[in-house]
């Protein structure tokens, strides 16, 4: 059972760099700024910690296959483009609601992992993901409409889409670090994170300087806040890859959903929001749904 723990570990590094992109996009950043400072101050750090791990590790240089770039740059695109979404997803939600509405990854990465890899789940692991799903539409109630025109919002529509997103990407970083021939876990987690976060600064670098001239300069002047948020997010994802060598991605982001309930002591306690009784239900029904999947997997 590491990886559950691992998982949980994740959420928590997870939640500490969305309260940092979201502070930093609230005007110091546009959200492509914001999503830019994640990976930028990330890949330092993580191509350090891989050359200096296989390095004492003294083991030789692991093989992989063409399958295993193909899974890496695929997912880092689609891991770019869901954290753009979370990020705008910001500005029409509380923080606590806009995390739920990115946790529908764990719906569609259940459907994407059988797609690519042939990863299944039970059927009352898919009942407990359905319940999760009905607590996610009763959170895209925002916009206080009637009928089925209520789940059709902006906010709703971010969310949905960041989490099939999210789902591409942890479905093809799991298949990179499988890709890689090596019996350690963390050596597979840390290589295949290296040149996922390498390639994301260095394409979204030149992206922003195309599209928003000015906007790399800003995210490099803002690195006392930005460098722990790419501290805080290199932690995460390697322990999110590091549970993705071990387990089901459906089932990772599964137990990940407690991430939901460090969400709600983030928005109260830092951003001082307020939670709508709907919203708490809402939450409470994806919560069952976390629990029912954790003692299911």
């Amino acid at each position: 059972m590491t990886w559950v723990f691992i998982s949980i570990a994740a959420a928590a590094f997870q939640t500490l760099r969305f309260m940092l992109q979201k502070a930093l996009s609230m005007g110091t950043l546009s959200a492509g700024g914001a999503t830019l400072a994640r990976f930028f101050y990330s890949a330092p750090f993580v191509v350090a910690l891989a050359a200096g791990y296989w390095r004492w590790g003294g083991a030789p240089w692991p093989g992989y296959s063409g399958a295993f770039w193909a899974y890496a740059l695929v997912g880092g695109l689609t891991q770019i483009l869901a954290t753009w979404c979370v990020v705008a997803l910001f500005a029409h939600r509380n923080f606590a609601v806009g995390i739920t509405f990115k946790k529908t990854e764990v719906v569609q990465t259940a459907a994407v992992g059988f797609v690519l890899l042939g990863d299944t789940v039970s059927a009352p692991g898919l009942t407990a993901i359905v319940l999760g799903l009905i607590g996610v539409l009763v959170l895209s109630d925002g916009s206080g409409g009637a009928g089925i025109k209520r789940f059709f919002n902006r906010a709703a529509g971010l969310g949905l889409v960041s989490g099939a997103f999210f789902a591409v990407s942890a479905v093809c970083y799991r298949g990179a670090t499988l890709e890689v021939a090596s019996a350690d876990a963390f050596l597979r987690a840390l290589l295949a994170l290296a040149a996922v976060t390498l390639s994301q600064a260095v394409g979204l670098s030149l992206w922003l300087m195309w599209r928003e001239p000015g906007e790399v300069t800003r995210v490099i002047a803002a690195r006392k806040t930005a460098v722990w948020m790419g501290i805080t997010g290199m932690a995460g994802s390697l322990c999110w890859f590091t549970a993705f060598t071990l387990q089901n991605a459906a089932y990772v982001f599964a137990v990940g959903q407690i991430e939901v309930i460090f969400s709600i002591a983030a928005s109260v306690l830092f951003f001082s929001e307020k939670m709508a009784r709907k919203e708490l239900a809402g939450i409470g029904l994806l919560t069952l749904s976390i629990l029912g999947l954790v003692l299911i997997g």
